[in-house]
This record gives structure tokens, sequence and C-alpha cells, in this order.
């Protein structure tokens, strides 16, 4: 994880204005509530998962293993969620002027990555038990997915009422999500065994969780991996910012050297130089850029160089340039 949250560019005369946050380090109210309901979510899960493994175990069922599998995956991947949001709520510092809110971006990834992981085992043991079928016990399988699927419940409908923006909570919940559809197959496959005798349902069940939980954690990983490249937040669209700003404030000429990136999915963050017209006061320029940079395209915190002549930096030594253009 990057120590700094932007590009390394010499803004030599940063400005910030009046109504600008300046409290890098402070995480969002709404942190505490979702740090809280991935604790109760972890106890839930982590409670269950013994009980799981055992019963996976004694029936012979794969699609209770893959679920118990996933479950003991869920309990580190919402203690690492966990982690996140505590680490997230501490202070910027000297070495981390940003805060640690980017861990919970980093927690997310890991999670999706794990998940991907999982589908994969998940595939791999399926196609083995189809080549080789072996006993499942129906009944044993049933008794602990139904089980199971009230724990997955209790720990979703915990989670889903977080901040579903937040892509740490959103990790976490898709690993419940994925065991809560386990849970599911395993009873659907239970059901089928009882009755038929059909055991190829099993490792079939378990194919169709992977698939469903394949795109999310796909997604997620993407999204998470986005972020942590400092790509721009897709809401964001650098020409249009750079189009809108001089119409929206005639004050100023030209806007260019515009940067954006995310802090965290909920917290975008924008840099940009402008030439400011001769005579134009420059703190009512400022506070016009920031308002419209709030309204128009949701960005609390922007960091704005504002310069009454050429831009300093594409007249240094070194020939920098805008890195927005080719």
């Amino acid at each position: 994880m990057s120590e700094q949250a932007h590009p390394p560019h010499d803004h030599a005369h940063h400005e910030h204005g009046a109504g600008c946050d300046h409290e890098h380090g402070h995480a969002p109210p709404v942190d505490a509530d979702n740090q809280r309901r991935v604790f109760w979510a972890m106890l839930v899960t982590g409670g269950f998962m013994a009980v799981e493994v055992a019963g996976g175990l004694i029936s012979g069922s794969l699609a209770l293993l893959a679920d118990a599998g996933h479950m003991l995956t869920d309990t580190a991947s919402l203690a690492l969620a966990w982690f996140a949001f505590k680490l997230g709520r501490k202070p910027a510092d000297n070495a981390r002027s940003y805060g640690y809110q980017r861990f919970q971006v980093l927690a997310a990834f890991v999670n999706g990555a794990t998940l991907l992981a999982i589908v994969g085992w998940i595939a791999v043991e399926a196609v083995g038990r189809l080549l080789n079928p072996q006993p499942v016990m129906g009944a044993t399988m049933m008794a602990v997915a139904v089980l199971g699927l009230v724990v997955n419940l209790v720990a979703f409908r915990l989670l889903h009422g977080g901040d579903q923006h937040n892509l740490n909570l959103r990790g976490a919940a898709l690993h419940v999500m994925g065991d809560l559809l386990g849970s599911v197959a395993a009873i659907a496959a239970g059901v089928v065994i009882l009755t038929t005798g059909w055991t190829p349902i099993d490792p079939l069940l378990s194919l169709l969780v992977a698939g469903l939980i394949l795109r999310s954690a796909w997604m997620l990983v993407r999204q998470s991996g986005h972020i942590l490249l400092e790509g721009t937040p897709s809401h964001l669209d650098i020409e249009e910012i750079k189009r809108e700003l001089p119409a929206a404030v005639p004050a100023i000429s030209d806007v260019h050297h515009v940067h954006a990136w995310s802090l965290t999915a909920e917290r975008p963050l924008v840099t940009l130089h402008a030439n400011v017209r001769t005579g134009a006061d420059h703190s009512r320029v400022l506070q016009a850029i920031k308002t419209h940079l709030s309204e128009r395209f949701a960005v609390e915190h922007s960091t704005v160089q504002l310069e009454p002549g050429p831009c300093a930096d594409d007249t240094r030594e070194d020939g920098c340039r805008d890195a927005n253009k080719p």
C-alpha cells in the first residue's frame, strides 16, 4: 500500500480554502457502526464453523464441507475486515498523512482474492466428486445445513444493515452471502439425496454456488485494485472537469494537471491547477471551484493551485508536463 495517496507532483502553492476538510485521518462516523456489525458477524460465523466442519466430515457432503471451508475463511476475513475498520479510525501521523483508512481497501482486495481461491477449490473438488462419486449422509447434511442457514442469515442481516458503499463491508458481506448460498445448496442437495438417492446433485450444486459468487468476487477485486492503483473514481471524468470548471467559474481561463483518485470508495480526492484571469479575487475563485467540485462531482476534498501566469510545473527544467496528456 502506497504511503502517498496521490501522485508525487510538486504542487508548490496548494490552496485549500476555508471550507476544506483537513482531517484526513478521521474515519467517517459510520465506520464505527460498520466495525460493530462486522465484529458480531465474525462471532456468529466463527462459533458455528466448528459445527459445520464436523457435520461435513460425518455426512461426507462436499457441499457442506465446501460451505464449512468457506466459513473458516470467512471468520478470518471478517476478522481482517474488523481490524481494518479499527485501524482506519486511527488519526493521521507523519508516516501516514492520510491516516489508515486505505487499509480497508486492502482488506477488501484480500477478501476478494480469497473468494476467488475458494471458488477454484470448490470447482476442483466438485469435478473430482463427479468423476469419483462418494456416499453422502443426507439427513446429517440437512440438519447441519439448516442450522448453518439460520446462522448465515443472522450474519448477513448484520452486515447488510451497514454502509453498502464501503468496499471493506461489502467484502465481508460477500463472504457471508457465499456461505448463505452454500447452506441453501446443501439443503437442496440433502432433499434430493433423501428423496432420490442421487448423490451427484451435491457437487453440481457446489459448482452452482461457486459460479454465483465468482462474478461478485471478481468485481470486488477489480474495484479495490483500482483504488489501490490510484485509479480515477468511476463517477469522475477528468476531461469533463476540465471543460466544466472554466464555464462554471468565468474568472479562470484554463484547468490542467487534474488528478483524481480515492482514499476509500467513499472518499474521492482531486488535485488541479487553474489559471486565474487578471484582477480576479483568488479567495472567491478558490471557493467557487471547490463549491462546483462538491456540488457537481461530489468531491468534498480538493487541492487547488491557482496560477496568475504560466504553469510553474510546465516551465521547470525537468520538463514536468500534464500527466493527463499523452
